[in-house]
């Protein structure tokens, strides 16, 4: 499972981070980058892309709301290998995307991990700490319906 989270770096110029360790021994060698919710990035594996995809299009494209899923996720999505050290390009339009700044944060959340500019991240966590048991009561609403 991917859990934590990591500070890093991205070279600003060539748009080169290095994944942590951690997170390349779960996603291998092979991964892919799109976009996330919240200006973030997702990756994930390559091996559990396909299950990801068939989620998104197993759904009625003639759905306006799914048309524009497909569109946002797999529209930006790119497949990347790692080099020997786990380093690699996340393209300008993802950059720009995310306002991924010199300093960024890789965030494990179960079966993919997100990337966030640091500050974005910081300004999150302290939305997440003032709302989550607003957050929570609406699961627990939403399991209950």
């Amino acid at each position: 499972m991917l859990i934590g989270n990591f500070s890093s770096k991205l070279d600003k110029e060539k748009g080169r981070t290095a994944l942590p360790k951690k997170f390349r021994q779960l996603l291998g060698k092979k991964i892919v980058v799109t976009v996330g919710y919240e200006n973030s990035l997702t990756i994930i594996g390559a091996s559990s892309w396909q299950k990801v995809v068939g989620d998104i299009v197993d759904r009625p494209f003639i759905s306006g709301p799914v048309r524009e899923t497909h569109r946002f996720l797999l529209g930006s999505a790119f497949e990347v290998e790692l080099d020997a050290q786990g380093r690699f390009i996340i393209p300008p339009n993802l950059r720009s995307y995310a306002k991924l700044s010199e300093n960024i944060v890789f965030i494990g959340v179960g079966n993919r991990v997100e990337i966030w500019d640091q500050e974005s991240w910081e300004k999150h966590q302290d939305y997440l700490d003032e709302n989550i048991e607003k957050i929570s009561q609406k699961l627990d609403d939403a399991k209950s319906s």
